[in-house]
């Protein structure tokens, strides 16, 4: 073989390395005693950052033949997420279910079990790469990383709650957690026109009055989009962004890149 023809077999195993590397995976890995989580791994060249991506409602990612099918606004708009910023590349972690919770509630969603399952999360994570690790929560989700940024503390970068879940009628609901220990940058954003009672975007200044030791802290309120349909409450209507995904999905990125109040 000649030394050009060995050099191009080279250089195509290396490139074929290189993309078997960064496939998109579902990952498994141990988060308590007993107990396995799973998330679907999109890594990608030169990231930013990585953003673990914590959907609403009941969780998961709606996994079926080998891919997340979810409809909420975070699964469905991973890819935008994950390079449809031209500034920048993200690492994307979908947070899929422990085995022992199947169906999160807003209860399930602030106890220390689930937050030890987030945190196993992003211990694995940063052991593939020393990037800020974000956590993006949407509706419940926001729920979930709320509770996490308490009790983790800098061991994240920051977090996004989207559609945030404000209800005062229920004990675990972002505002009635204890935010203001959090001190990682916040961005909090709604769409203008989402009328889901426990998501009512007006509630979110009492997220951001009570984020008293936040190094950084944004209200963003967006505007646009079409067609919403279903459920007010569900990821198809103003609560999850409808039509306006890659916009959503650009406001948060920016804003993880560049923090400011």
């Amino acid at each position: 073989m000649s030394i050009g023809r060995l050099r191009l077999v080279v250089g195509s195993l290396l490139v074929g390395s290189c993309a078997f590397a960064l496939a998109d995976e579902l990952l498994v890995i141990p988060t308590r005693e007993g107990v396995t989580s799973s998330y679907w791994w999109m890594p990608r060249q030169n990231a930013k950052a990585n953003l673990i991506l914590l959907s609403g409602g009941s969780g998961g990612i709606g996994y079926r033949n080998g891919t997340p099918q979810s409809s909420n606004f975070l699964i469905r708009s991973r890819d935008h997420f994950a390079t449809g910023n031209p500034s920048a590349a993200f690492n994307i972690a979908l947070l899929g279910n422990a085995t022992d919770m199947r169906q999160l509630d807003p209860v399930l969603r602030a106890r220390p079990a689930h937050v030890q399952d987030i945190a196993a999360v992003v211990a694995h994570i940063r052991a593939k790469n020393n990037a800020p690790i974000w956590l993006v929560g949407t509706s419940q989700g926001t729920i979930s990383a709320a509770a996490a940024a308490i009790e983790l503390g800098d061991k994240l970068d920051g977090i996004v709650l989207s559609a945030s879940f404000t209800s005062f009628k229920t004990a675990t609901s972002v505002p009635k957690q204890a935010i203001d220990k959090i001190r990682v940058p916040v961005l909090v954003i709604s769409h203008e026109k989402d009328s889901c009672n426990v998501t009512r975007p007006d509630e979110n200044k009492y997220i951001i009055d009570s984020l008293k030791n936040a190094r950084v802290k944004k209200m963003m309120t967006l505007t646009g989009g079409h067609d919403p349909t279903g459920n007010e409450c569900e990821a198809l209507h103003w609560h999850g962004f409808i039509n306006f995904e890659a916009q959503a999905s650009k406001a948060m990125t920016d804003w993880i890149l560049k923090p400011t109040p």
